[in-house]
């Protein structure tokens, strides 16, 4: 078990306060690479409101399907 550490300091002292802020920022950018977030569903009432990239988009709304 030789191995080199993955964060070293090379110059200065930490204290408690530094070490933890450098732990969460190390923990929370290896969860977001490594993890996924799920997509949220997107509700028909939020997806209605949103422009549908037609020009004229809001004239074929009223036309008959």
């Amino acid at each position: 078990m030789n191995e080199e550490p993955l964060v070293s300091v090379v110059r200065g002292s930490l204290d408690d306060h530094e070490l933890a802020a450098l732990a969460a920022i190390l923990t929370s950018r290896s969860t977001s690479v490594n993890y996924e977030t799920p997509s949220q569903p997107v509700s028909e009432w939020s997806r209605s409101a949103r422009p549908t990239g037609a020009a004229r988009g809001w004239r074929a709304s009223a036309l008959p399907r």
